[in-house]
């Protein structure tokens, strides 16, 4: 097998890597800063789809995390680009926070009830009986069933919140019709992410703390992964998966020196 390239540019997911809970995770600001040092391309990447990049950029900042705006890649961000390409112009009804709207007014697209092209689900702490039921009938009317991220849960401090993918599940069981998850472990949102920093896979290599999601998906868009163990996935869950990462560390600290 050949030796891969020399790494260039980097991903990295945010939560469960950079920080938990809240709380910067040690050797994340000494990771970010070497980056700025160095130059090199990168991205911190987030399936949750509730906050802006601008919104995020302000969280990491109290943290003391520095991430400009224009490194931030958000599965909201992904969706509003795969649904530019597919339909420019289109209409959607629209189940989630600023982070998805904002994403989607921004390229052009409608946001209504009224016979839309697409429904869309991203994350919300205040899913409502009435906009899933609207939803519901919208997609077996004709509307095209969009979902920001599969993931079935989501971290707080009182433990976890069921996230996107578990309420697409109750959708999908009330229609027939499943959604075309945009987020991780698509790869699609690897490579618009790569394209958004002039970056090509083979020197690229994605950092997560999850197998299901961050390691699947830099995995199947031909990166180097590493698995840090600071988040969702234990050692002793990594052998369920009949896939692995490149490498696998303690926490994002381990990596300074690899930039």
């Amino acid at each position: 097998m050949a030796e891969r390239k020399p790494i260039e540019s980097w991903l990295t997911d945010m939560d469960g890597v950079l920080i938990h809970e809240g709380v910067p995770i040690p050797g994340a600001d000494a990771f970010l800063s070497r980056l700025r040092e160095t130059g090199k391309p990168f991205l911190v990447l987030t399936n949750n789809s509730i906050y802006t990049a601008r919104d995020l950029h302000a969280r990491l900042d109290r943290m003391g995390l520095h991430v400009p705006v224009e490194n931030i890649w958000t599965s909201a961000l992904a969706t509003a680009q795969f649904l530019d390409d597919q339909r420019p112009g289109g209409t959607a009804y629209v189940i989630g926070e600023a982070g998805l709207t904002t994403a989607l007014h921004d390229i052009g697209y409608v946001l209504t009830d009224h016979s839309p092209d697409y429904v869309v689900l991203g994350e919300t702490r205040t899913y409502s009986f009435e906009a899933l039921t609207k939803a519901i009938r919208l997609i077996n009317g004709g509307a095209r069933f969009i979902c920001t991220n599969p993931d079935e849960t989501g971290p707080s401090t009182e433990g976890p919140l069921p996230a996107a993918g578990s309420v697409a599940a109750l959708i999908t069981k009330a229609t027939g019709k499943d959604p075309y998850f945009a987020g991780k472990p698509n790869p699609l949102m690897m490579r618009t992410g790569l394209n958004a920093i002039g970056a090509h896979s083979e020197t690229s290599a994605m950092i997560g703390d999850r197998m299901d999601t961050d390691v699947l998906a830099g995995l199947e868009a031909g990166m180097e992964t590493f698995l840090v163990l600071t988040g969702v996935t234990t050692s002793t869950d990594m052998d369920r998966y009949p896939f692995r990462p490149s490498s696998v560390v303690d926490s994002i600290a381990d990596l300074v020196e690899r930039i």
